[in-house]
């Protein structure tokens, strides 16, 4: 990875004295840095920038003729007692677009007779509008569809629901189309000039856009103020990733405020109890635009990537009711926690798969996996992206049994773009391979036929070299301020806070921290709210350097304390406050040793102790090295391990004893006997868990699991787990012995090269380990 390290330029003296009296309890040296670095340079830029109430905000009707149509529009839905939908999207962005046109269309028309919302479900629709949604529209008896973050390119589906007799206005802030929608009104800030303080606008600050004007045009008629609906604003600003700049940043101060109000009222008089029990459960109290992007932002993304239906959110955000919203409030929590064990679990997968890519020759890492959630892919895709550099691709080719009838087997996936690749064009090139897609230039969702894949593959490839020249992708991160342990700590944090709200423009500032070191490391296993553990790791330790004597608490998440280094070290970190320890702390961002900064070949014998094939546990409590118990079946393995080490300045022990295979036809017979007894008692089962009980790889038992199914079995997931269920009538050929020799050919391959490993030299390794990596 490629560090960045920043030089800022230093600022006047009068800037630096300005900035001062923001923060009268430090020098102010850092903030003014940061704010001349990202343009901040006059008294009038800083006071609109740090304090809400010296902006001007945008009228409504700045979006022109549209928002002027879509007016009327509504008040001749009033008049004419029309029934409205609101149809929202399954993210956050859209869950809390959906809640502020529920609670400010509701100040209009009433919520029981004339208003519903309709969400797509995730994992059985895409974004976007569809015409069986729209029939069940038309059966309810709807005039007006009123679209929030999504809907400006579905031009057949408008065109369907015109047919019907519904009109449509669409308020979203993706892209747009080549013509205008033949819609009631479209209110999209991307027809505005990219300079216009609402072109960031994310799809809930859309919406609320809408709802202003509407006040503004019958203020006799709301009971409730328009600012009761910023904190909604907040959370899908930030929880969008839009850049936080004009109207964004405005409307995402006056959210936090209002979070920061209502979460300090007991319980019984918050006016969202929902909120409220999310913040705690998150354990944050929501004055922090991290604990949106940390805490209720995941979460509520969490409910359509687990469960497909969020359309409950929105009554979570809405409802006053204290014990309704609490338990909804629980049910999100939880699905938080699956959310977090399946990521880790397809995490592990795709970084298998990736291992055999040669990314010297991969612009766009393209992978896909029959078993892989798709709930999950865009997040998983993103952390991809960000550790390889490349534009990356996940497809779920899973199969789907809604339709009787054969159809053709779709793979539907997400992508996340890194190094300013514009994601959107990109995919939108291929667009004659797809089936649908639909995003922007940092991140999409699409799909296609699975024959299509290899197709796509190559050509989004070709397109991309073609776009770079010569120019090589690999991952950065930059810090933008040297500091030291010593700085660490309130000053610094209040100084920084000044910043706030951080999001894309103003990103949180990355510290870096030189010649540091690492002491009372470990790590363990998050838990639910029920005290539960997840699949998930976090590492806390305590930073160190030669400023001072004392050492100052951090987390590194998802990671292992053997990842950090032994010895001194530069590291990059953002200064954080932890509501629920109630102390300061930095989140680890990247870390590498000072002395192996720039080398990771060059292993010497004494880097690895070779304990094969002999009893290790007392060497093991005498020793600093990183134990590889598991005996490897291919030199990725065993090289990955020995660049970890060598990175981290420790030695690597092999102490794995020559393997005690099973026959390949026994493991086979253990599998359908498992497979059976599944069937019967209706249990599931992980990949994770078949692939330990049985001692093959992933791979191996995906072949297993096509042998299966001649046999009359069906492999269906569910969240993590695998639901195996059995017709033995279906089993009229037996298997096929194409499709059990390719599993017993896995197996045999395997078992030879894992005894291959238990009696290689260690000269071998030496010599393979030391070639370029």
């Amino acid at each position: 990875m490629q560090w960045i390290i920043a030089t800022p330029e230093q600022p006047p003296d009068w800037f630096i004295q300005i900035v001062k009296q923001y923060t009268p309890a430090s020098s102010g040296l850092y903030a003014a840095q940061l704010l001349w670095q990202r343009g901040i340079k006059d008294e009038q830029q800083l006071a609109a920038f740090t304090n809400y109430k010296t902006y001007q905000p945008a009228s409504p009707f700045e979006f022109g003729e549209e928002m002027q149509l879509a007016i009327e529009r509504l008040q001749q839905a009033r008049n004419n007692n029309d029934k409205i939908a609101i149809w929202g999207d399954f993210d956050a962005d859209g869950i809390t677009a959906t809640a502020v046109l529920w609670d400010g269309l509701g100040q209009f028309f009433n919520q029981d007779s004339q208003l519903t919302y309709y969400i797509p479900n995730r994992l059985k629709e895409s974004h976007g509008l569809n015409c069986p949604g729209i029939d069940n529209l038309k059966k309810q008896g709807c005039k007006l569809i009123v679209t929030c973050d999504t809907g400006s390119t579905n031009i057949n589906e408008i065109i369907y629901a015109k047919q019907l007799g519904i009109d449509v206005i669409v308020t979203d802030h993706h892209t747009l189309p080549e013509q205008r929608p033949p819609v009631a009104a479209i209110i999209n800030p991307r027809y505005l000039p990219s300079e216009h303080q609402l072109f960031h606008l994310s799809g809930v600050a859309v919406a609320f856009k809408l709802i202003e004007a509407l006040y503004l045009t019958l203020p006799n008629i709301p009971q409730n103020p328009l600012s009761d609906l910023f904190d909604l604003v907040a959370v899908g600003l930030i929880a969008d990733l839009v850049q936080l700049s004009g109207d964004c940043r405005y409307l995402a101060q006056l959210g936090i405020q209002r979070l920061q109000a209502d979460s300090k009222q007991p319980p019984t008089a918050r006016r969202r109890p929902g909120v409220g029990r999310l913040l705690e459960l998150c354990q944050r109290n929501g004055d922090r635009p991290t604990d949106i992007s940390f805490g209720l932002g995941p979460r509520i993304n969490a409910v359509s990537r687990i469960q497909g239906d969020a359309r409950f959110c929105v009554e979570l955000l809405t409802s006053r009711n204290l014990k309704h919203c609490h338990q909804l409030a629980e049910v999100t929590e939880l699905a938080n926690t699956r959310r977090k064990s399946l990521q880790k679990d397809v995490q592990a997968q795709v970084t298998q798969k990736l291992a055999q890519l040669d990314l010297s020759t991969t612009s766009v890492i393209v992978l896909e996996d029959t078993q892989w959630p798709a709930g999950v892919l865009g997040l998983v895709a993103g952390q991809i992206a960000q550790e390889t550099g490349r534009p990356t691709i996940l497809l779920s080719t899973e199969e789907r049994r809604e339709n009787i009838t054969p159809t053709p087997s779709l793979a539907r996936g997400s992508a996340r773009s890194v190094n300013s690749v514009d994601l959107y064009q990109l995919v939108k090139q291929q667009e004659h391979l797809l089936n649908s897609f639909g995003g922007h230039p940092f991140a999409a969702g699409l799909s296609l036929l699975v024959e299509n894949i290899p197709l796509f593959t190559e050509a989004i490839n070709q397109q991309l070299r073609q776009s770079l020249g010569g120019t090589t992708l690999t991952p950065t991160v930059q810090a933008d301020l040297t500091v030291t342990v010593a700085d660490l700590g309130k000053e610094l944090f209040l100084e920084l806070k000044l910043l706030e709200p951080c999001g894309m423009g103003n990103p949180v500032p990355k510290l870096l921290i030189k010649n540091c070191w690492f002491e009372n490391s470990w790590h363990r296993n998050q838990q639910d709210w029920k005290g539960k553990k997840v699949q998930y790791i976090k590492t806390d330790f305590d930073i160190r350097d030669e400023s001072t004597k004392s050492r100052f608490p951090g987390i590194w998440w998802g990671h292992y304390k053997d990842e950090l280094p032994l010895g001194k070290c530069d590291c990059i970190a953002e200064l954080d406050y932890n509501t629920f320890k109630k102390r300061y702390e930095i989140r680890l961002i990247a870390v590498r040793s000072v002395e192996n900064s720039d080398a990771i070949n060059g292993i010497s014998s004494q880097m690895i102790l070779d304990w094969r094939n002999q009893e290790y546990s007392e060497l093991r409590n005498q020793h600093s090295a990183v134990l590889m118990e598991n005996c490897p079946t291919n030199w990725d393995d065993l090289r990955a391990s020995l660049k970890r080490c060598l990175y981290n300045n420790q030695q690597l022990a092999i102490a794995w004893s020559k393997p005690n295979h099973q026959p390949p036809q026994e493991i086979w017979l253990t599998l359908v006997g498992i497979a059976k007894y599944l069937s019967r008692t209706n249990q599931s089962v992980t990949r994770f868990q078949l692939v330990e009980k049985l001692g093959i790889r992933d791979q191996t038992l995906f072949w297993g699991i096509e042998a299966l199914k001649f046999l009359g079995f069906t492999v269906t997931r569910q969240d993590r787990d695998l639901q195996i269920s059995w017709n033995p009538s279906m089993n009229s050929e037996g298997v096929n012995d194409a499709a059990l020799e390719r599993f017993l050919a896995a197996i045999r391959e395997e078992q030879f090269q894992q005894n291959y490993f238990a009696d290689v030299p260690l000269g071998t390794i030496m010599a393979i380990a030391n070639k370029p990596v």
